[in-house]
C-alpha cells in the first residue's frame, strides 16, 4: 500500500552533479560593474563600480530544492505530550536557502570516504604536484587510477592497511580509522565578538582531523539483545543499500562532509576561474522545521495532518507504528531516501526514516531568547567541554521512533560525538533562487 517514488531527474549522485552544476547558466556578469563587455573603467572621475569577478554563474544545485523565504510559527502545533516545555510556539522569519531533496545517501557519503582514502593514498604513492605558489597538491589524474585490488598498490600504502594481528585470514584491508579528513574552517561567530576585534585571524581558524568512515557497529550497539548483525555487515557496503540514507555518522563527520562538499565544488570552480560559492552546511533547527512544514505553518506533520495515515489507510512515513509493527509502513529498518510522497516544498522523508542532525545546540530555553529573524544558537564544543555543551538538536524522528517524534515541532538531541543507526543528515547552501530558463517551476 505504500507509495514509493524515485528521482531520476533529481538524482543526488554527487559524482556527476557537482560538475553539472556549472552547466546551468543563469546570469553572466562581465566587465567592471556593467553588463556586457567592457575594456575597463571610464576615465571620467565618476564611480562606476568594480565587480569582484569577471564572470559569475548563478547555479541551480542538482538534487536540491529552493526553500523560499517566509514566516511561520515555530514550535508545537499540538499538545506537548512530554510536558518538556522546550519548544514554545513563536513566530519567526527565515531567509531563503537550498536544501537536499533527500537525506544524504550511502552512495553520496561513499564518494566522500573514497576521496579521503584516495587523497591519503596519493600522498603515500607520491602522486603530488608543485603549485606556482610553492605549495603541493594531489595529482588527481594519477590518483583516480589507483588500483586498489593490485598487490603492488597495497604494498605502497601499507601505512593505511590493518596491522597483521587485525587481519582475517591474513587479508590486507584498509583500516577505517586511518581514513582521516583534515578540516580547516574559519569560526565567524567567535571572530565577530567585540572583544576579538583586533585578534589575529589565525586565532579563529579551527583545525582538526576526524576519521570519516561510518560506524557500522552502531546497528548492534543501539539495540540490546537484538539480532541486527546483517545490517552492520552490509548496510554501508552492499550496493542494494546505495540509495538508502547513510547512518552511523556522528555530528562531526556530518559537518566534515559539508566542508568537503564545499571544497570539492569550489576546487572545481577555481580551476575554471569562476567565482566560488557559499559553503554547504547543516541546517539550523529553525531552517529544518520551516522546510519540513512545507508552507503549512500550523500543521503537525509535513503532509499536514492530523493523521499518520491517508484516506486509504496507508501510513505516510517510515516509523514505529502502534506497539512495534515495524514492517507495516513498508520498511523494517530504513527505506530509500526518496520513498513516500514529498512535502509541498518537494522534500522527501522530513518525517521518519532517519532523524537528522542540525547545526544547532540543544538548549531547553533557547526559544525564549533567540532572535525572530533566522533564529540560531550554536556552540563549537571542545573536547574538554562538559557533555551538556555537546548536545546537538536532531529533528524528524526515525524508523525506530513512535509517531510523536514525526511531528515537525518535536525536538530532541544527541551528543555530537555519538553515532546512531537511526540518525542521518542533509545539507543546505545559501544561494538565491535560480533565474532565467533554468528556474525551477
Amino acid at each position: 500500500m505504500k507509495k514509493k517514488l524515485s528521482l531520476p531527474s533529481k538524482s543526488i549522485n554527487m559524482k556527476n552533479s557537482l560538475f553539472a552544476m556549472l552547466g546551468c547558466t543563469a546570469i553572466v556578469l562581465s566587465g567592471c560593474g556593467k553588463f556586457g563587455k567592457s575594456k575597463g573603467l571610464p576615465d571620467d572621475g565618476q564611480v562606476h563600480g568594480v565587480a569582484p569577478s569577471g564572470k559569475y554563474t548563478l547555479p541551480k544545485p542538482p538534487g536540491m530544492i529552493y526553500i523560499p523565504p517566509g514566516t511561520f510559527h515555530m514550535g508545537p502545533s499540538d499538545e506537548d505530550v512530554n510536558y518538556a516545555f522546550t519548544a514554545r510556539n513563536k513566530q519567526v522569519s527565515i531567509n531563503g536557502f537550498w536544501m537536499d531533496a533527500t537525506e544524504i545517501t550511502n552512495n553520496e557519503y561513499r564518494q566522500f570516504t573514497n576521496w579521503v582514502r584516495d587523497s591519503i593514498a596519493a600522498k603515500l604513492m607520491g602522486f603530488v604536484k608543485q603549485n606556482g605558489d610553492g605549495t603541493e597538491s594531489i595529482d588527481w589524474k594519477q590518483a583516480k587510477n589507483i588500483k586498489w585490488n593490485d598487490k603492488a598498490t597495497l604494498e605502497k600504502v601499507d601505512a593505511m592497511i590493518v596491522t597483521p594481528d587485525n587481519r582475517i585470514f591474513g587479508k590486507k584491508e584498509i583500516d577505517p580509522m586511518k581514513v582521516v579528513y583534515h578540516s580547516e574552517v574559519y569560526d565567524f561567530k567567535e571572530a565577530a565578538k567585540r572583544e576579538n576585534a583586533n585578534v589575529p585571524r589565525g586565532k579563529f581558524i579551527v583545525k582538526y582531523d576526524i576519521p570519516v568512515y561510518p560506524d557500522t557497529l552502531c546497528w548492534v550497539r543501539d539495540f540490546s539483545y537484538s539480532y541486527n548483525e546483517p545490517m552492520a555487515k552490509q548496510y554501508y557496503s552492499h550496493p542494494a543499500f546505495g540509495n538508502y540514507p547513510v547512518v552511523g555518522v556522528n555530528w562531526k563527520q556530518a559537518t566534515a562532509f559539508t566542508e568537503w562538499r564545499t571544497k570539492y565544488l569550489n576546487g572545481y570552480l577555481e580551476g575554471k576561474n569562476r567565482t566560488t560559492e557559499s559553503p554547504f552546511r547543516l541546517p539550523t533547527e529553525a531552517e529544518w522545521e520551516y522546510a519540513a512544514r512545507g508552507g503549512r505553518s500550523q500543521a503537525p506533520y509535513p503532509w499536514g495532518g492530523p493523521y499518520l495515515r491517508n484516506r486509504k489507510g496507508c501510513l505516510l512515513a517510515n516509523f514505529k507504528p502502534g506497539r512495534g509493527n515495524y514492517p507495516e509502513d513498508g520498511g523494517f529498518y530504513t527505506v530509500r531516501a526518496d520513498a513516500d510522497w514529498p512535502n509541498d516544498f518537494g522534500l522527501y522523508n522530513m518525517a521518519g526514516n532517519v532523524a537528522e542532525w542540525t547545526s544547532s545546540l540543544y538548549y531547553e530555553g533557547a526559544y525564549n531568547f533567540q532572535h525572530d529573524m533566522n533564529p540560531d544558537i550554536r556552540w563549537n564544543a571542545k573536547d574538554q567541554d562538559p557533555p551538556r555543551m555537546k548536545r546537538k538538536v536532531i529533528r524528524g524522528g526515525s524508523w525506530k521512533d513512535v509517531g510523536y517524534f514525526l511531528q515537525t515541532s518535536a525536538r530532541t538531541y544527541e551528543y555530537q560525538d555519538t553515532s546512531k543507526s537511526y540518525i542521518g543528515f542533509r545539507c543546505v547552501i545559501d544561494l538565491p533562487p535560480a533565474t532565467g530558463k533554468n528556474k525551477r517551476k
